[in-house]
């Protein structure tokens, strides 16, 4: 077994606390994102687990055995690095067998070892080659290459992908999914990149300011955020949302503070008469032919096989991601209305979902 318990563990620098208290179950074989804006606390998290860090409070466990005091060459897990910490005087071959030599494996075993990993990731052409001579997606499949050589019981990975430009992170994300697919290792893999954390993982663990914000799967997470910083976060574009009061018992509608009532189909038990905060999906805003809101077009940009627009809804920019073709213009005033079976309802003191 080489699952991961993350229990209650804390990390100060003196005075300043970072991690307040992170709880975290990661089975065996799951590939778990830690996922957060800058500053949050999720390479430092990290950085614990693979015991680069030290642990000012709780507990890490790798497959059942507490490794809080123990050195990282003694924790079985492997990390590739942002910047892909290559030696630029060995091949390819040599920096994917170094840490096997360092633990005086055989040169048959190390050799049989490397050649394998060197198939899974298509590096035999490279093998002879130096850090120099490749490009950046070839660095970094040489990074994982040297972690899947050790068999470790977990995989960390701390902004793999974040060098790379657009178009090879997407292959590289694909790369990394199949390579957990064929090997089933525990997978623990840090990431700014939201579409990074929906794209991959089995597991999202959301984190702000060294707090946890929700754990769960990626549409999970997507579908049901437990709070307004959770539904911001996951979604390109993001959540739009709009502050007002919840009125019409039976036949509910959300009043703005200009008084322009947008109308509901349904809204949560007990918010009649309260203040929320209304989450709309980009992708749940249309075209509404009668009894809708007027919106003004600010910005259109086309991206092909949609269409994002920028709208203005009474001092209030919504973007709006649209599938069908339509002949818009800047300044156009429009009736939408919202997918309200879709909606999402905060309480605006707490910032909770309302159920």
């Amino acid at each position: 077994m080489s699952g991961l318990t993350i229990n209650n563990v804390r990390k100060s620098y003196g005075a300043v606390n970072i991690i307040h208290g992170v709880d975290v179950e990661i089975s065996d074989g799951e590939f778990v994102i830690l996922v957060g804006p800058s500053g949050c606390g999720k390479s430092t998290l990290l950085r614990m687990i693979a015991g680069l860090e030290d642990i000012t409070g709780g507990q890490i466990s790798i497959g059942g055995r507490v490794v809080n005091d123990l050195p990282p060459k003694d924790r079985d897990i492997a990390m590739v690095f942002q910047n892909y910490a290559l030696y630029p005087q060995m091949t390819v071959a040599q920096n994917m067998g170094f840490a096997l030599q360092l633990a005086g494996a055989k040169r048959t075993e190390i050799d049989q070892k490397v050649g394998d990993a060197a198939k899974i990731l298509g590096l035999q052409p490279l093998l002879d080659r130096k850090p120099a001579q490749l490009s950046g997606g070839q660095r970094q499949r040489v990074a994982m290459g040297r972690a899947i050589v050790r068999d470790p019981k977990v995989f960390l990975f701390d902004e793999p992908l974040s060098n790379l430009d657009a178009k090879l992170r997407v292959k590289m994300r694909a790369e990394i999914k199949a390579l957990h697919q064929r090997l089933k290792t525990t997978i623990v893999y840090v990431t700014h990149d939201q579409i990074e954390a929906m794209t991959m993982a089995d597991k999202i663990v959301v984190l702000q300011g060294g707090k946890v914000e929700q754990v769960g799967s990626p549409l999970e997470l997507y579908d049901r955020p437990k709070n307004v910083f959770v539904a911001g976060f996951l979604g390109s574009p993001a959540m739009n949302f709009l502050e007002g009061k919840v009125t019409g018992g039976t036949s509910p509608a959300l009043v703005l503070a200009t008084g322009t009532r947008i109308e509901l189909s349904s809204a949560p038990g007990q918010s009649d008469g309260r203040d929320v905060v209304l989450g709309i999906r980009p992708e749940d805003i249309s075209f509404a032919p009668e009894g809708g809101v007027t919106a003004t077009v600010n910005v259109i940009e086309p991206t092909g096989s949609e269409t994002h627009v920028a709208l203005d809804l009474e001092g209030k920019e919504l973007t709006w991601v649209m599938r069908e073709r339509a002949a818009l213009m800047p300044g156009q005033k429009i009736q939408i209305s919202f997918k309200t079976p879709s909606l999402h309802f905060f309480d605006k003191t707490s910032q909770q979902r309302l159920s």
